[in-house]
């Protein structure tokens, strides 16, 4: 993930939202650079059993997120699931809010503040 100087922001608030969320490891940027001093070189942080790289990239880049691509997290209880929608989306962009689509009896699609796109479902309860 290219996160654009807020690389170490969007890690704080992903590892917070899960309870097994933790950085495992973060390289900043030194005064004399190649990025910005204190930015994230590269870091590597886990959510849900998954792991995850970031970088605030210094090269400008012609693209950013696209919900094309998204994060699908499997919520375990209707509370956890609630959570992390209201937590992602408060300054990003419901594209599906929590409901019933057949498909889930429960899921939400979100990008969030910093343009990651996520997939939200409650798992273990199958649509009949």
């Amino acid at each position: 993930m290219f996160q654009g100087g807020v690389a170490r922001e969007a890690m704080e608030l992903y590892t917070s939202l899960f309870d097994d969320g933790e950085i495992v490891s973060a390289d900043l940027y030194g005064a004399d650079g190649p990025g910005p001093e204190g930015t994230v070189m590269r870091a590597h942080f886990r959510l849900a059993g998954q792991d995850f790289f970031a970088s605030d990239s210094f090269v400008e880049h012609g693209f950013d997120f696209t919900p094309s691509l998204s994060i699908w997290i499997q919520a375990e209880t209707h509370e956890q699931l609630d959570g992390l929608f209201a937590a992602l989306v408060e300054g990003g962009q419901a594209l599906m809010p929590l409901g019933d689509y057949g498909f889930s009896t429960r899921f939400g699609w979100v990008n969030d503040k910093y343009g990651v796109s996520w997939q939200l479902n409650l798992g273990g309860v199958a649509a009949s």
